[in-house]
């Protein structure tokens, strides 16, 4: 059964080849390959074609990747499905300049089939579990966007998907504002609460062992009592969400914005793109275990 199609795109015939046989093993994956921008860009625009990801090459004669990006996140039935740039630099601006693009996954040529992989399913799963929350929101009532304040306490990662649909019906825009409520959820548990570092989890995420650990942890008798504080309130035409962890905090201000350094990590950017897509505006307070995030409504 194909999960996902994959759309790649380079124009050196070799990496294209090198691509397929890297995929040829993935009998969840169908891999889709063209050589040059224009073509893929015709690819994407025809209705009987749907692409799940998207692993594009910087460098193209003509259409270039970054031009490319642009045009796909530009394109609102294109916009969502996740980009992974493949480059031959790793200078800082052409980073960022992709980040900035929408390219929110990298990978250095050359690579190995297990580094590919490990990317490719992080994206994968990142956009399933976006899909999920947004699928959510429809089992709520319209008439949240009439609540002003509320205090919510939740412990597990399934509790905050259903707590960030919920609150994001409250809010405007909620297809958007629910991604960057569940960022800061989901950060809270398996960060503050549960302790696992960004190093465990960039190590848990290319082996595919994430959500088996954080079930794990939340199931030991340390972490049986600690819960999350989560605060709604609207008030002169801005909502504040309050997230409070029982956690020993972290260095968040190398977290609020896409940082190149992190662009080939299969993790740490959730909170960057929460403040991008979903916040006017996120802080921390205390040791970086209270988070303030707001919404202009």
């Amino acid at each position: 059964m194909i999960d996902a199609r994959i759309l790649v795109i380079d124009d050196e015939l070799l990496n294209l080849e090198i691509l397929l046989e890297y995929f040829a093993g993935e009998t969840s994956t169908e891999p889709d390959a063209v050589a040059d921008g224009e073509s893929a860009w015709q690819r994407l625009q025809d209705p009987g074609r749907q692409y799940n990801l998207i692993v594009l090459d910087r460098m193209m004669p003509g259409l270039d990747g970054i031009t490319l990006l642009r045009r796909i996140k530009g394109d609102p039935r294109l916009a969502g499905i996740p980009v992974i740039m493949q480059t031959a630099a790793n200078s800082a601006e052409q980073i960022r300049e992709g980040l900035e693009a929408g390219a929110y996954y990298y990978l250095t040529k050359p690579y190995r089939r297990d580094e590919l992989l490990a990317i490719v399913h992080a994206a994968l799963a990142d956009a399933e579990a976006r899909d999920a929350l947004r699928r959510q929101l429809h089992r709520h009532i319209d008439a949240l966007h009439f609540l002003d304040q509320g205090s919510f306490s939740i412990r597990t990662i399934d509790e905050a998907a259903q707590l960030a649909s919920f609150l994001a019906q409250a809010c405007p825009n909620p297809d958007m504002v629910v991604i960057g409520i569940s960022e800061l959820l989901i950060n809270g548990i398996e960060h503050g609460n549960l302790g696992i570092t960004y190093a465990e989890k960039s190590l848990l995420k290319r082996e595919e062992r994430w959500r088996e650990e954080v079930d794990r942890r939340a199931s030991l008798p340390e972490n049986a009592t600690k819960g999350l504080q989560v605060g709604f309130r609207r008030e002169g035409g801005v909502i504040t969400l309050r997230v409070a962890d029982q956690g020993k905090g972290f260095d968040w201000q190398n977290f609020l914005a896409m940082n190149p350094e992190r662009a080939f990590d299969p993790n740490g950017r959730g909170i960057a793109l929460a403040r991008m897509m979903s916040f006017s505006s996120v802080r921390y307070e205390g040791c970086g275990n209270i988070a303030i995030a707001t919404i202009d409504c």
